[in-house]
């Protein structure tokens, strides 16, 4: 848990102008002298991130945010987790499947209208960051033709999020099926299955389809953490109550337990679906040894 990394970070975080009582109203020295000593804050900052990890570890506790009064860190990360989960999840799902067939689709009709096509959009969709892409879906479908809410928290809010977030995946994953199906459709042993008189359909589903899916998995464990974790832009745009946007609203309010405590629980996440991603290697190929 002591890293370099979060211990440098903790040092700049402090580092930068002002503090989670700046922005009290007539606040006087004394009070903000009183609060940082109630908080801790006016110990020495290795002290206090030393003592603060502690906390986590022994007793899973990132302490009370500076700035909501009355609650605790771990249950603002849970109350936002909540909806960036869902967004993040339903993102994903629908990345990955649309991703995977048009990716198939494109490997199938190598060469034809239909695979320029899906490359063309594809290719667009990748180079449009999403803050870009959210405004645009943002203006054209909810402020021009009102189809949609352009409030996150309100019923059918995340439609236009979820859209967002999962425009990027879904082409970067159409190219990268398209690419390993391509290769997987050239090896000795489908040219050896249509020999053999196997069916075309087996051949693309039972064989060039299962072996193409590994550069997909090494991207889409990753993917997922970094869908909810990297939302905060998208939750921003639309104003959706998750934890990126409580991360952003913590960073600009100097909220030091509530922006370590996301940290960490961010970072943790993007391991563990690396570590999901690996042993999702061993189902899809059992060829796969774990040392």
């Amino acid at each position: 848990m002591l890293s370099s990394g979060e211990l440098f970070f903790h040092f700049v975080m402090h580092a930068v102008p002002g503090g989670p009582f700046v922005g009290e109203k007539a606040i006087s020295k004394e009070a903000t002298a009183a609060l940082e000593a109630k908080y801790g804050l006016d110990k020495p900052l290795f002290e206090q991130y030393t003592t603060y990890l502690k906390d986590i570890v022994t007793r899973f506790d990132f302490g009370p945010s500076l700035k909501q009064r009355g609650r605790q860190v771990v249950d603002v990360i849970a109350d936002g987790m909540k909806t960036s989960a869902r967004l993040g999840v339903i993102a994903a799902a629908i990345a990955t499947v649309l991703g995977i067939v048009l990716g198939a689709v494109a490997a199938i009709r190598r060469n034809t209208i239909l695979d320029k096509v899906i490359m063309v959009l594809t290719t667009a969709f990748v180079s449009m960051p999403s803050f870009i892409m959210g405004s645009f879906l943002l203006i054209v479908f909810s402020v021009q033709l009102q189809w949609v809410p352009a409030n996150g928290a309100s019923q059918g809010g995340l439609i236009l999020p979820i859209i967002t977030l999962a425009l990027f995946p879904m082409s970067y994953i159409t190219r990268l099926t398209r690419s390993s199906m391509l290769d997987e459709l050239g090896q000795d042993y489908i040219r050896t299955a249509r020999a053999k008189g196997v069916s075309r359909w087996k051949i693309i589903f039972g064989h060039a389809m299962k072996n193409s899916l590994i550069p997909v998995i090494t991207y889409v464990g990753p993917m997922l953490a970094y869908i909810v974790t990297g939302s905060m832009v998208v939750e921003q745009i639309f104003a959706v109550p998750g934890i990126g946007r409580a991360f952003i609203s913590s960073i600009i309010n100097r909220d030091y337990t509530m922006i370590m405590g996301t940290t960490i629980i961010l970072a943790s996440l993007i391991v563990i679906m690396n570590l999901v991603s690996d042993l999702l290697y061993k189902a899809v190929d059992p060829r796969i040894e774990f040392d």
